[in-house]
């Protein structure tokens, strides 16, 4: 079985998200099962593997950045995560997984 290194894997996973690309495609291209490389797709919207900024590509990077610290003892608690696109904020609390941000963020990229 061959090991493929997290920066192909990255490029790869990248590639699939150009336009009128299929996984498959990029799959038969490499000499590697579909599957694999759908893998590979979920662990990047699960945040566990980078993919590279692709001109053209239809996929949107989520950028996590912790909240600023309050002192404010009794100030509103801010939110875990911010997701901007366009003109829109969306704010989630920390309770929300990590699966469910990755759901949100691919719809906003489905919508564009």
């Amino acid at each position: 079985m061959r090991r493929w290194p997290n920066e192909v894997k990255g490029q790869l996973v990248a590639e699939t998200y150009l336009p009128g690309v299929t996984v498959n495609e990029v799959a038969l291209r490499v000499g590697m099962k579909p599957n694999h490389l759908s893998a590979w797709r979920r662990l990047a919207r699960e945040g566990k593997l980078v993919v590279p900024d692709l001109p053209g590509a239809e996929f949107i990077p989520a950028v996590l950045e912790p909240p600023p610290v309050s002192f404010e003892e009794d100030a509103k608690p801010l939110a875990a995560v911010e997701i901007i696109h366009g003109g829109t904020t969306i704010r989630l609390d920390a309770s929300v997984s990590p699966d469910r941000i990755a759901d949100i963020v691919c719809a906003l990229g489905r919508g564009s």
